[in-house]
């Protein structure tokens, strides 16, 4: 007879579960104690935000399944943070909700929330387990849904009398995934559509990769010709290095980027959804006249057409399309050389640095970490102003190299930190941060000071909401509201918490500061003080707000 936490905890054991993150609660107590003696490591984390972005980040970087646990009410909607992040990610995770005493449903007992409705437009699925004796079919279906053709999360609701219940009920074995291999009619399918194609671009992104499936891009864009920009914050997919490389639809993409995406005509999406963000607002690329020939390679068919009609859709995940199309290159196609030369000409022109105001040049400090960290570093960053330096200037070699969120949440860089750093402790983890996004969760520098992760976090401090403040300027020019922002002496906060801090007031003086951050052994914040003029990579805030008053 074994209580609803032990059989919770054993499952997780046969699904290979090793660490998960959590903010403890009453509600869960026996999970907790399921726990006590299971191997499985429990990071306890300072908010119920961090542990599910931790999840999430551990999620991305393993390619296992993220999970946390959270107390009911409070506890769950401060993680909602997370599960929306997973969502827009495509990140398998399960959000353990510890519930109410199913007695007492419906009275709106201390912290009784409907998590049905609460979370039923975040995560895949979310229900309530109210038998202990259907909780091995409920933990199954649970993996299955989070892993399945779009991967996300899913929340399940634990009433705390089903956890404390005992039964004498079998463990159900660990998921196995659906076996599917690309057809050669399908990848005869795909090369006959590019054997058509003047001007095909490659698009890569969204779930599945591997290191593997990094390194078959890479070939396959090798053998073929074909030119390769990757989505939004994927930018790992491949070696920026790589003599085919276009750049990445992102925020703020490369002019001449966005015209050779509208100058295409044949685009292959390997694994991406193709939103928003990849199409400039859907101006790049219209839903409603493409004008292109789009062949569309995702995991989960329901994404296929869903907002592009693709003239060849194919139900597969990218990294076993990547592999098919890689070993059958025909000899026969086109010669695209000139083209792909074109568009890797555009990229290294916009990666060569762009002088910015002030003593410290961010340009220059991404250049020089992109250029002296091993090609295995990982890298984590949330949302800001400062980011947009990242993308520009520092070029991820390798897979998993790159975990930050499509969804642009702010603080997640941080607990995305503190998680790859506790998984892999031998490889350089650099948080890049600025002075809003790192205030959101700095809390969880606890949490690496207890469990021995030791981030740097490259702080950009440039004294206020430097994404808001770059759109208040163009439509509000010189009118500030609400985007400045007090700051704390980081460096002290850093010793605060028995880690390492130093300020950098200067370019030159970053390298030595840099060194002297990897040596300290410790969690580390190096602080660095920008001028308030170095608003964008491309401009200045008057030069920003001059134009705004011109076009006003």
């Amino acid at each position: 007879m074994r209580h609803g936490g032990q059989i919770l905890v054993d499952h997780l054991k046969t699904q290979g579960i090793r660490r998960v993150f959590s903010v403890p609660g009453e509600s869960f107590l026996a999970a907790l104690d399921g726990l006590h003696d299971s191997e499985i490591q429990n990071i306890v984390c300072r908010h119920e935000g961090g542990a599910a972005m931790m999840a999430e980040a551990h999620a991305k970087l393993t390619g296992e399944t993220g999970i946390a646990f959270v107390t009911r009410g409070p506890g769950a909607t401060n993680a909602a943070s997370g599960i929306h992040i997973a969502r827009q990610d495509s990140t398998p995770l399960i959000l353990f909700v510890g519930q109410i005493d199913s007695g007492h449903r419906d009275r709106e007992a201390f912290q009784e929330l409907d998590y049905r409705a609460t979370f039923g437009s975040l995560a895949k699925w979310v229900t309530e387990i109210d038998d202990i004796h259907r909780l091995p079919e409920y933990l199954s279906r649970a993996f299955h849904v989070a892993n399945s053709g779009r991967p996300g999360p899913v929340v399940l609701a634990l009433p705390e009398n089903m956890l404390s219940a005992r039964a004498d009920i079998p463990d159900l074995p660990a998921r196995i995934a659906p076996i599917t291999a690309p057809s050669e009619a399908q990848t005869a399918a795909i090369w006959d559509r590019l054997r058509h194609a003047r001007k095909p671009l490659i698009i890569a992104g969204g779930p599945h990769w591997s290191p593997q499936a990094a390194q078959d891009l890479a070939s396959l864009s090798t053998s073929s010709g074909l030119p390769v920009a990757v989505t939004f914050r994927r930018q790992d997919r491949i070696d920026n290095r790589h003599p085919n490389y276009a750049g990445d639809l992102g925020v703020g993409m490369n002019p001449a980027l966005a015209k050779r995406l509208a100058e295409a005509d044949c685009l292959l999406i390997l694994g991406a959804r193709f939103g928003d963000i990849a199409t400039d607002g859907y101006q790049i690329v219209a839903p409603e006249a493409p004008d292109t020939t789009i062949i569309h390679i995702h995991a989960d068919p329901d994404e296929l057409g869903r907002v592009f009609r693709p003239d060849l859709a194919i139900p597969q995940a990218a990294p076993a399309i990547i592999a098919a199309l890689a070993a059958s290159v025909p000899t026969d196609l086109p010669d695209w050389s000139a083209w792909t030369a074109a568009a890797q000409a555009d990229y290294r022109g916009w990666v060569t640095p762009r002088e910015t105001p002030g003593a410290v040049k961010l340009e220059e400090i991404m250049r020089y970490l992109s250029d002296t960290l091993p090609d295995a570093a990982i890298t984590t960053n949330g949302a800001g102003n400062y980011a947009a330096w990242m993308h520009r200037y520092f070029r991820p070699r390798a897979y998993p190299g790159q975990l930050a969120p499509t969804s642009g949440s702010m603080g997640y860089g941080f607990p995305a930190a503190v998680a790859a750093s506790l998984e892999r402790p031998d490889l350089p983890v650099i948080c890049f941060a600025g002075d809003g996004c790192f205030q959101m969760t700095l809390n969880e520098l606890s949490t690496a000071r207890q469990y021995g992760a030791k981030p740097i976090v490259i702080l950009a401090n440039n004294g206020r909401y430097g994404t808001i403040r770059m759109h208040q300027e163009r439509h509000y020019p010189a009118r500030v509201s609400g985007t400045d922002l007090f700051n704390p002496d980081y460096t002290a906060l850093a010793r605060a918490y028995g880690g390492h801090g130093e300020t950098v007031t200067r370019t030159e003086d970053f390298p030595a500061a840099f060194a002297r951050a990897q040596a300290a052994g410790t969690v580390a914040i190096i602080e660095l003080h920008l001028d308030p003029q170095a608003l964008t990579p491309g401009a200045s805030l008057d030069a920003v707000r001059a134009q705004a008053q011109t076009k006003n």
